[in-house]
C-alpha cells in the first residue's frame, strides 16, 4: 500500500473493532448459547483443565447429550482464552464442573473482536492488491460496518478465526514477489484453516490445480507439503484415538447426511428441520453407544444410498441448494429475530449487485484475484455438496463480495 492509504485503512480497522466490541459487550449480553457454542466451550474447558480433547465431565464420564466430532484449532484457541480470563486458578482434571463464567465469555468476545479487525485489514489488503489504494479504502470501510461481520465475533463460533486464517492464506498466495517461505507459510495457514473448519479442504485441490496450470510446480509442492505437515499430527492422533482414519473430524458424516437426505430442504442444519432432527435421533437409536467417529460411516452410507437410488429427487434438492446459495431466504434465517434476518438479508443483497459489477471490472482490467475467487468457489462447492447456510457463507464469501464491490468503486471510471 502506498503512503496515503494506511491511515484510512487503520481508521477503518479501529472503527471495525469498536463496532464489534459495542455489539458484543453492549448488546449481545446474557443471551442463550447455541448447541455449537456449548460444545466448543465444553471442549475448551476440558483442554484448559487438562482433561484432553473430549466431551467429558470432571469424573471422566461422558457429558450427556448428542455431541459431534470437532476440528481442534478453535477449541484450543478458546482454551487459551479461557485459561487467561477465568477467575481463580485452573480447575484441574479432578475439579467439579462449573458453568462458563461471564469473564471468559467477555474475554472470548474481546479477542474475537480483535480478530474481526484483522479481517477488516485483510479485506483492505486484498482489495488493494486487486484494484489499488482507492479500493482498499472502500473495502476497509465496508468491512468495518458490514453487519454479518460485525456480529459474528460475539458468538462462540469458529467463523471469525477461520476467516482470518483463510484470508491470510489467500493474501500470502497473492504476494507480488513471493519467496519459498511465502509458499510454506501459505500452506501452513491453509492447514490451520482446515483444522479450524474442514471446509478449507476443498480449497487445496483448487489452488494446487491453479498453480499447476501456471506451471509453478515447486510452489505447488511447497504449499501441499506445508499443509500436510500441519495436518499430520492431528490425523495420527485420530488414528490412535479412534482406531480408524479420520483426517480432521467426524462432523463431516452428519453434515453430508443432513444435506443429502430425503427429508432435506436444501438449506439449514438440523435446527432448521425438525423432521430431519427426529430422523437423526432414530438413526442414533439404531446404533446405541457409538461415538461420533464410529457413527460417521453410517451417515455417509445412508446419504450415498439416497443419491444412488433417487437421483431425480437428489437433483431437485441440488437445485434448491443452488437457489438458497444465492437468495438468503432459507429456513435457517427464520430461526433468528426479524431484526437479525432483515439486517443480514439487506446487507448481503445490497452488496451483491455491486460485487458482480466489480468481478466484471476486474476481468476487464486483467487483475482478477484468482486465489481469492478460488476460496469463494470452494466455499460455494461445500454448500452444494453438503448444504448452504449463512454461517458457512459469512467468513469467506461475504469478504470476497466486499472486495469485489470495492473494486467496482475504484475501477468504475
Amino acid at each position: 500500500m502506498n503512503r496515503r492509504v494506511p491511515r484510512a485503512v487503520w481508521m477503518a480497522v479501529a472503527v471495525g473493532i469498536a463496532a464489534r466490541l459495542v455489539f458484543a459487550l453492549g448488546y449481545w449480553v446474557d443471551k442463550p448459547l447455541t448447541h455449537d457454542e456449548q460444545e466448543y466451550l465444553l471442549l475448551a474447558g476440558n483442554v484448559a483443565d487438562g482433561r484432553g480433547f473430549a466431551y467429558l465431565l470432571p469424573d471422566g464420564s461422558p457429558a450427556p447429550g448428542e455431541h459431534f466430532g470437532r476440528a481442534p484449532t478453535y477449541p484450543v484457541f478458546l482454551a487459551g482464552v479461557t485459561w487467561l480470563t477465568r477467575p481463580g486458578p485452573a480447575a484441574g482434571p479432578d475439579a467439579p464442573a462449573a458453568p462458563v463464567s461471564p469473564s471468559v465469555l467477555r474475554g472470548i468476545r474481546i479477542v474475537q473482536s480483535g480478530l474481526g479487525g484483522a479481517v477488516v485489514w485483510l479485506v483492505a489488503w486484498l482489495a488493494h492488491r486487486a484494484a489499488g489504494p482507492k479500493a482498499a479504502g472502500a473495502a476497509a470501510a465496508l468491512a468495518a460496518v458490514y453487519p454479518p461481520l460485525v456480529w459474528t465475533p460475539a458468538y462462540v463460533w469458529s467463523e471469525t478465526l477461520y476467516s482470518v486464517l483463510a484470508l491470510g492464506c489467500v493474501a500470502l498466495l497473492m504476494v507480488e514477489r513471493p519467496r519459498a517461505w511465502t509458499w510454506l507459510a501459505a500452506g501452513a495457514l491453509a492447514g490451520l484453516a482446515v483444522l479450524t473448519r474442514p471446509a478449507m479442504l476443498f480449497f487445496l485441490p483448487l489452488v494446487c490445480a491453479w498453480l499447476g496450470w501456471t506451471r509453478r510446480w515447486r510452489e505447488t509442492v511447497l504449499v501441499a507439503v506445508a499443509c500436510a505437515l500441519v495436518l499430520a499430527p492431528w490425523t495420527l492422533r485420530n488414528l490412535r484415538e479412534h482406531g480408524r482414519f479420520v483426517l480432521v473430524a467426524s462432523e463431516g458424516g452428519i453434515t453430508f447426511w443432513t444435506g443429502n437426505h430425503p427429508l432435506a430442504i436444501g438449506e439449514g442444519d438440523l435446527a432448521a428441520n425438525p423432521d430431519l432432527k427426529r430422523a437423526n435421533l432414530a438413526l442414533r437409536a439404531q446404533h446405541p453407544g457409538l461415538t461420533p467417529e464410529a457413527l460417521e460411516p453410517f451417515y455417509y452410507e445412508q446419504a450415498l444410498q439416497f443419491i444412488r437410488e433417487r437421483p431425480g429427487a437428489w437433483g431437485r434438492l441440488l437445485l434448491r441448494k443452488v437457489f438458497y446459495t444465492i437468495v438468503p431466504l432459507g429456513p435457517s434465517y427464520r430461526l433468528h429475530s426479524p431484526l437479525y434476518f432483515g439486517a443480514s438479508a439487506v446487507s448481503y443483497l445490497a452488496v451483491l449487485p455491486f460485487a458482480l459489477l466489480g468481478i466484471a471490472a476486474l476481468r476487464r482490467h486483467g487483475t482478477l484475484p484468482v486465489p481469492l475467487f478460488l476460496l469463494a468457489a470452494a466455499s460455494l462447492l461445500v454448500g452444494l455438496l453438503f448444504f448452504p447456510q449463512e454461517r458457512f457463507r459469512i467468513p469467506v464469501v461475504d469478504p470476497v463480495l466486499l472486495v469485489s464491490a470495492a473494486a467496482w468503486w475504484a475501477l468504475r471510471t
